[in-house]
């Protein structure tokens, strides 16, 4: 700690990332990544791109992205942000729209750079419980002392659990809190079975903004690109924190990247097909195995063995160079995060957990 630092740095528990081990020879099942490779679109659009055009800035509204992005999800781009990677979406919605004189809320077991971005601007905030079977609460959040709130924020589906709040309770929630913004940080919605991403509900409700990345279910966590969708009036409040900050926070490389995976529909549905198949195999594999795992509806699965420690687990595993995330936290510490992998990758994995649970 050094005398110069301000408060705000001495006082910040920084988030902590996956680890990105760098030794050959891994499965790496620990941050979630898609086991499958962008679309040729996407690298073809790369390859395009390299070149003298690198010299120029980029657009720095990146336009095609949007309209891309638009198309998509039929809405129009004065109703989509695009920034570097979903978590700086993020923090600029904190500044801009989570600031508020009641306390942010969100779940005590949830994306740990909640935590840190309140604490980096300032934001007062309440964790509330998950219920005993690891749901989002949705009445906790407008009833009480938490009816005036500064916002409400929380992934879905959630993470670390995988568990997803159905639609139905997003809009109730929105019906009931109607004073402050609602942000729904969709990161992994696209390895639900069923439809249930919130974008349709934009039009209806003005305080809901919903976030996604492309680092997930488009492969692409190598190129940094999030974005969010909401309301114009929403949209505009990022854009002006957006170019106090950083201009251009997306590079020629990713507004090609991206825009040509949003143009590939059928990859996309390829490679998210798989990984859902992947996650149900792997769940039923576990479960012989004698695990217990939430239902998930992300590219992960949350389980534990009632008969053995989930970080002794998670170490053997090491040992035969699987690598899977174990969070030492309150109610999760005896769960292990697995990354759905190909499934060859997720054979692995069973083979090496038959081993070390008859060892």
């Amino acid at each position: 700690m050094s005398k110069f630092w301000n408060s705000i740095v001495r006082n910040l528990t920084p988030y902590v990332p996956g680890e990105q081990p760098k030794l050959s020879n891994l499965i790496k099942l620990n941050t979630n990544e898609n086991p499958y490779g962008p679309s040729p679109k996407v690298l073809q659009a790369l390859r395009e791109e390299t070149g003298e055009s690198l010299k120029l800035y980029p657009d720095p509204n990146a336009d095609k992205l949007k309209q891309a992005i638009g198309r998509f999800h039929n809405v129009t781009t004065q109703q989509v942000f695009v920034g570097n990677g979903s978590d700086e979406v993020l923090a600029h919605v904190f500044l801009a729209l989570l600031k508020h004189e009641h306390p942010l809320l969100f779940p005590d077991i949830t994306y740990s750079f909640f935590p840190a971005y309140c604490k980096l601007y300032g934001i007062e905030y309440t964790t509330l419980p998950l219920t005993g079977s690891f749901d989002v609460g949705v009445d906790d959040y407008f009833h009480g002392d938490n009816a005036q709130n500064g916002g409400v924020i929380f992934p879905n589906p959630n993470a670390p659990t995988g568990k997803l709040v159905p639609l139905a309770e997003i809009e109730r929630l929105l019906i009931a809190n109607t004073e402050s913004v609602v942000v729904i940080d969709e990161a992994y919605i696209d390895f639900s079975a069923e439809p249930a991403s919130a974008i349709p509900l934009v039009d209806k409700y003005p305080n809901l903004l919903v976030v996604q990345t492309l680092s997930k279910s488009r492969s692409l966590a190598g190129l940094r690109v999030g974005f969010a969708i909401g309301h114009a009036d929403l949209i505009e409040a990022l854009e002006r924190v957006k170019n106090s900050f950083n201009s251009y926070p997306l590079d020629r490389l990713a507004i090609v990247g991206a825009t040509a995976a949003f143009e590939d529909r059928d990859y996309f549905e390829q490679t998210r097909q798989a990984v859902i198949a992947s996650r149900e195999a792997l769940c039923l594999a576990l479960l012989e195995l004698g695990f217990m795992a939430l239902p998930s509806a992300a590219n992960f699965i949350f389980v534990r063995h009632p008969g053995h420690d989930a970080a002794a687990l998670a170490a053997a595993l090491r040992e035969r160079h699987i690598i899977v995330r174990h969070f030492k936290l309150p109610r999760i510490d005896q769960f292990l995060r697995i990354s759905i992998g190909t499934d060859d990758q997720c054979q692995a994995l069973v083979i090496a957990l038959q081993k070390v649970l008859n060892k």
